[in-house]
């Protein structure tokens, strides 16, 4: 199975300035996670950094990364990829997986079982992944994303509220979770290429701006997403400075 791996990087971060560039263990952390990604991944995959600025792409030609210049002004992550994608000359059937420039601790595997998942579901445009919420206080919290399926493995419907709701369990609010155990959305997401191009052209969708979250714009649209589920979740990423130390520190373990 082949698939391409894009990874976008962006100078710009409110929270953490340059981050792309962050030293981990001496290595930039873009390239510390196009290292992971490459470390699992089977030996036909490409990876790819989409950087905004020439100071990454140095970085990356550094330390023998393939990267590739895109526009600064995108305002999506996923216009990025489009820009990416076309620059790369991929066809409209290949497969790409978005793996976020700011996690290092991202498992290999997990790439490749979300590329697996979009390859066994061709009714889907998009993949992604989830896995079992084991606490209540995850189930309650708007910043945890959770994800219904059907009996195919494709998403029903993403939401910061706690899905799928307990019918007579929470009356006095949220102290148990519902059996089938609630799902967690990993923020992962594999693309037919053809789909990619089409996503930023479509109108924002009225679910989309309540939730704030963009996967539900191709729901609305009427494609499908299909989720692969693990045992595990997914390591640490890196939002703020407090996030980079714990990283560093793992790093000179």
């Amino acid at each position: 199975m082949a698939y391409t791996v894009l990874i976008p990087a962006r100078l710009a971060s409110s929270r953490l300035p340059n981050k792309p560039l962050a030293d981990i263990g001496g290595v930039p952390m873009v390239v510390r996670v196009a290292q992971r990604v490459l470390s699992g991944v089977p030996p036909n995959t490409r990876v790819v950094v989409a950087a905004d600025s020439p100071a990454i792409m140095a970085a990356c030609e550094k330390h023998d990364i393939e990267a590739i210049l895109t526009r600064e002004d995108h305002l999506s992550g996923s216009d990025r990829l489009a820009e990416a994608a076309t620059l790369l000359a991929l066809e409209d059937d290949a497969i790409v997986v978005n793996v976020q420039g700011d996690e290092p601790l991202i498992d290999p595997a997990l790439v490749h079982a979300v590329a697996a998942t979009l390859l066994a579901h061709p009714e889907a445009s998009m993949g992604t992944a989830a896995h079992a919420i084991d606490n209540v206080k995850d189930f309650a919290n708007p910043n945890v994303v959770k994800v219904v399926l059907d009996t195919k493995g494709l998403a029903l419907y993403f939401s910061r509220a706690p899905i799928a709701w307990w019918r007579d369990g929470f009356d006095q609010g949220i102290h148990a979770l519902p059996q089938p155990a609630p799902l967690r959305h990993i923020g992962i997401y594999a693309y037919r290429v053809g789909f990619l191009r089409q996503f930023p052209q479509l109108a924002q969708a009225p679910i989309e701006i309540t939730e704030a979250l963009e996967q539900l714009r191709a729901m609305w649209h009427g494609y499908r997403i299909a989720v692969h589920t693990t045992e595990h979740a997914p390591g640490p990423g890196v939002d703020t400075p407090e996030d980079l130390e714990r990283v560093r520190a793992l790093f000179q373990v």
